[in-house]
């Protein structure tokens, strides 16, 4: 995979993982000892279970599913697969099967496959928000940004005020270069975020999710960011300072608040969130260059040839990374 789609596969597999398998048990469900094994963290001893279950049931959709499901857990994509293959043999995979298949595409690092099955769990449950939000962060990754558009429009209409979806919009006008777009879904999700944390008691729509429960530094980070590449470091400065409060382990919120401060020439506040930045991802070699230059501008020059010497090495032995922006939510 290339940066851009490492940068996002963690993310995107988190979020299946959450949603991808509900595991449901009835009171005759002959396989609710191997759920339980699964719920529980005990992988090993379900797959086990399970292929004692599979030689004497070797018909058993449902044994192959789950089968699916504990190796994937374990990153095992392609064994994981070919289960759900042997599975789908006797019956249809259900929504979640299908989420499962399309996460363990993204551990294969194919993110066009993974859209292809996860949108044929949106169509066979078409409802629901969190499926669509999954097609529209994959079709994201393809940089198929029109798709995800529409994909993350299907979630507002099912989800009206989601603050996830509508920063999402953001990231995908801002890919089509429609920056106008991308801030103005931005402000909108900061709004909403705003709204719901004012009233946090209002009754919710029966079967309709709220907003995001907890605040997410998201729509300020990428809203502040935006403004600092057009140069308007004054107004991204309050954005980026409130995205770094709300996610103060978030390397990206710390790297983006310290070029706010250079902007502003505040030197030293801006060395503190470089370091901080660093602290948390000490492999992101432009971090290291960052604070280099800010050592350099404050006249420290031994500190500042230790960052640009930490740098070169980094870029070198080609272990450097991008600088991390794990999802708040």
């Amino acid at each position: 995979m290339h940066l851009r789609s490492l940068r996002h596969a963690a993310a995107l597999l988190s979020l299946l993982a959450l949603t991808s398998q509900a595991l449901p048990q009835q009171a005759s469900d002959p396989l609710a000892s191997s759920r339980a094994l699964l719920e529980s963290g005990k992988i090993p001893a379900a797959e086990q279970q399970l292929r004692s279950w599979l030689q004497a049931h070797p018909d058993s959709a449902d044994g192959h599913f789950l089968l699916g499901y504990a190796l994937f857990r374990e990153q095992r994509a392609a064994d994981s697969l070919a289960e759900f293959t042997l599975g789908a043999k006797f019956r249809r995979p259900s929504t979640g099967d299908f989420k499962v298949i399309a996460a363990d595409y993204v551990l294969l690092g194919d993110f066009t496959d993974a859209a292809r099955w996860l949108t044929v769990a949106a169509q066979q449950e078409p409802s629901n928000p969190d499926t669509w939000y999954l097609l529209a962060r994959a079709q994201y990754n393809e940089n198929r940004f029109a798709d995800a558009i529409a994909s993350f429009q299907r979630v507002l209409a099912l989800e009206p005020r989601s603050v996830r979806a509508e920063n999402n919009l953001g990231l995908c006008y801002q890919g089509l270069q429609q920056n106008a777009a991308a801030k103005a879904a931005y402000q909108t999700a900061i709004v909403w975020q705003q709204d719901a944390a004012a009233q946090p008691d209002k009754a919710a729509v029966p079967q309709q999710k709220t907003a995001q429960p907890h605040p997410s530094a998201q729509p300020y980070l990428n809203l502040g960011s935006i403004l600092l590449d057009e140069e308007q470091s004054a107004q991204a400065f309050p954005l980026l300072k409130q995205a770094a409060a709300l996610a103060p382990d978030n390397p990206k919120a710390h790297e983006q608040l310290g070029r706010a401060y250079e902007a502003l020439h505040q030197y030293s506040a801006a060395q503190a969130e470089y370091e901080r930045a660093i602290a948390l991802a000490p492999r992101a070699s432009g971090l290291h260059f960052k604070l280099g230059q800010i050592y350099r501008r404050q006249g420290l020059s031994q500190q500042a040839q230790q960052q640009f010497d930490q740098c070169a090495k980094l870029n070198s032995t080609h272990s450097s990374i991008e600088t991390p922006n794990p999802p708040s939510h």
